[in-house]
């Protein structure tokens, strides 16, 4: 007999986790549905493996949960009941979480609860955006158009991540190998040429023998050196996810004229969209507007989007509070007075989002122009001192015999 581990979810909706023996993968299965488990992941279990437990993956991303709308919307649309959806959701998600959290889902609506109640009791693979739209959905008897406009949203976001995400990593890739080759360079390259020149006596220029101290104090201290930096990485990766971090960071952002662009378009597009999205499902302004602050990303916009809930609440319009809060570029405020006018502020956000996805697009391909060059003249600057500083000496010595 071979053993199985199995993550299952049993009539009580209680995630169990353990192993199994059976002579095969499909009698193993049939043991357990006999004990009415519903069965998440059932794999044979190798000697290295067996009795033990090692859990990994990340939360859903906003791909997963577009692909998980989608696919809601056809079943549902198909005529598949609720329960059946998310049963079969469950044998297709890849992503760990969000398959733990569909289990106790489903199992929670067999007991009566609605979704948008189910959803609720796990609020870190499912955002408020989205359990506040099935709420929506299910008020108003619409939950195939929910998951439509939901599974919109996230396809929106997903983009927008990405392209972000590529135009950041061309910049960090080519720092990360420059730190590379500098390193190497010192560690290895410049202690032959210090070796030779010392032999040689010959009297060096300041820039060889301030890259020999470099390299002399980086071999003697590099056990003290290497945890220092990595100490100071971990220590800003933590600062960063706290509210001071968090307000120096995104305040950063807003200051560095390459990244400033970028953020204040990429935020408008979220808001925008976010806040139309709710509207059209029937959430009433004030309650999207606060839905819409705790999806902002950068703290100064969902601090401007929490001033604009506000404001709404004691009686003033969408388009003033966003006009004086200063975070928004004038067409933001402009269109949503427009809508405001002609009755019609959904659909002009719509516009909107629209409108600044398309220049978030923009933004990103300028941000790369400019990095480009700035980092191909930084890494000339670092690269070409290294090699100024070894072949100086070589240039010094060799015009000196030239003039004996």
């Amino acid at each position: 007999m071979a053993a199985y581990a199995y993550e299952a979810v049993d009539a009580l909706g209680n995630l169990k986790k353990g192993s199994i023996e059976a002579d095969s993968l499909e009698l193993a299965r049939q043991k357990l549905k006999s004990q009415d488990l519903m069965i998440a992941k059932l794999k044979e279990q190798s000697v290295l493996t067996k009795d033990i437990n090692i859990e990994i993956g990340g939360y859903p991303t906003a791909r997963d949960l577009s692909v998980f709308s989608r696919q809601f919307v056809s079943m549902t649309r198909a005529g598949v009941s609720i329960l059946e959806c998310l049963k079969l959701l469950i044998e297709q998600t890849e992503n760990k979480q969000l398959k733990k959290a569909l289990m106790g889902v489903r199992a929670n609506v067999e007991k009566g609860e609605t979704l948008s109640e189910s959803l609720r009791a796990y609020p870190k693979v499912f955002p408020e955006l989205m359990i506040n739209m099935v709420a929506a959905g299910e008020a108003s008897g619409q939950m195939d158009v929910s998951f439509e406009r939901m599974a919109s949203q996230f396809e929106k976001t997903a983009k927008i991540k990405a392209m972000v995400k590529k135009a950041m990593i061309y910049p960090v890739v080519v720092m990360i190998v420059a730190v590379i080759v500098v390193v190497v360079m010192l560690v290895a390259v410049i202690p032959r040429y210090t070796s030779m020149f010392n032999e040689l006596g010959a009297e060096l220029p300041g820039i060889t023998v301030a890259v020999m101290k470099m390299s002399d104090f980086l071999i003697a201290n590099w056990i003290i050196i290497l945890p220092i930096v990595v100490g100071v990485i971990l220590a800003l990766k933590a600062w960063s996810t706290t509210d001071s971090g968090k307000h120096f960071f995104h305040k950063l952002k807003l200051k560095i004229p390459v990244l400033k662009n970028l953020e204040i378009k990429k935020s408008s597009s979220l808001m925008a969209r976010t806040l139309s999205t709710l509207m059209a499902a029937g959430v009433p302004m004030s309650e999207a507007v606060e839905m819409t602050a705790n999806t902002m990303e950068n703290v100064y916009f969902k601090e401007a989007m929490e001033q604009c809930h506000d404001d709404i609440t004691i009686g003033q319009p969408l388009s003033r509070p966003l006009e004086e809060c200063k975070m928004f570029p004038p067409m933001v405020y402009h269109m949503a007075r427009i809508g405001e006018e002609s009755g019609n502020v959904e659909d002009m956000l719509t516009k909107l989002a629209d409108y600044y996805d398309e220049e978030v697009e923009m933004a990103v391909q300028s941000l790369m122009a400019a990095l480009e060059p700035m980092i191909i003249i930084v890494l000339a600057v670092i690269v070409g001192s290294l090699i100024a500083a070894c072949l100086a000496p070589m240039l010094s010595m060799y015009n000196a015999l030239n003039t004996l």
